[in-house]
């Protein structure tokens, strides 16, 4: 059990065995990152201690990302108390060593690689995977504020999705799909199918991503007609309600409008390459020529 930052260890699950030493450290609160139950392990007067279990693997497709904001909240409610908080894993390397550099950059406002530089100076064998040192670099561009209505999160999650459903089966609707906006009002952007008007998805729907390299990005292609113009010829979107006859159970496919069946684009839950050479997983992508954005008109009565 090693002091990272004033109230704030780093240990292993074979310290919570060590109840001297937890008392010595004025040790309070408890946070476990393993998929182990870390109960047992809790010396005789465990419930004395504030806990938080979260289950997860040390593997690259867990998601540490969601729980940044609530462990830091979990660690800094002993160090306000001016006691302090344990966070393990099995080894105390990679799943504890996450979430510790998120709660380091968090506090003091660093980007990811003084974070974690800061945490290897008092333990040198911390080693976060690859999906996790990913996953801190998006809390680094979200600010380290899990933004759930952020397209940089948005894209995350279903990211996440087919990794942990790839047959596309069993797909909770809550975690998958939009609000239809036929079905809803908003005063949202909304875009609309060009040759019927049906409402397709609103402007909180959207997924941006960086500017591809353009014709360059097309290189593996044999026979290319493009002008190497750097745009995005179509809206990357979360899934909608409508789509879910067509996504559910089928890797690739066409999106057609649900009132007209007007071909709007395609999707497809490996990726697709936009336009403008960016590479998009998933992708779900709606042809900009084949739908209209509408926006509400704020009229001053006089």
């Amino acid at each position: 059990m090693l002091l990272v930052d004033p109230g704030l260890y780093i240990g292993t699950a074979a310290d919570l065995n060590d109840s001297q030493s937890l008392a010595d450290a004025a040790v309070t609160h408890i946070l476990s990152v393993d998929s182990v139950d870390p109960g047992p392990l809790l010396p005789a007067d465990g419930g004395a201690y504030s806990r938080k279990w979260v289950n997860v693997l040390d593997e690259a497709t867990s998601d540490l990302l969601s729980h940044m904001d609530q462990c830091f909240m979990f660690i800094q409610e002993a160090v306000d108390k001016g006691r302090a908080a344990l966070v393990h894993c099995q080894a105390g390397r990679s799943r504890s060593a996450t979430i510790i550099t998120a709660y380091l950059m968090k506090r003091y406002q660093l980007g990811f690689t003084e974070a974690y530089h800061r945490l290897r100076t008092v333990k040198q064998d911390v080693q976060v995977n690859r999906g996790f040192e990913e996953q801190l670099c998006l809390y680094e561009a979200m600010q380290c504020e899990v933004d759930t209505s952020s397209p940089v999160y948005k894209q995350y999650r279903l990211t996440k999705i087919t990794e942990k459903y790839p047959e596309l089966q069993h797909v909770p609707r809550e975690l998958l799909f939009a609000v239809d906006p036929a079905h809803s009002a908003s005063s949202d952007v909304s875009y609309r199918c060009r040759k019927c008007r049906r409402a397709l998805f609103r402007g909180s729907s959207l997924l941006t991503h960086p500017a591809g390299e353009g014709e360059p990005a097309f290189g593996h292609k044999k026979y290319s007609n493009r002008t190497g113009d750097v745009r995005c010829t179509s809206y990357f979107i979360e899934p909608v309600q409508w789509m879910e006859q067509s996504l559910l159970g089928v890797m690739d496919g066409q999106l057609l409008c649900p009132k007209c069946s007007y071909k709007l684009g395609s999707f497809n839950w490996c990726g697709d390459q936009c336009s403008c050479g960016r590479w998009v997983s998933p992708a779900f992508q709606l042809h900009r020529n084949r739908v209209d954005e509408i926006r509400q008109l704020n009229v001053v009565q006089k």
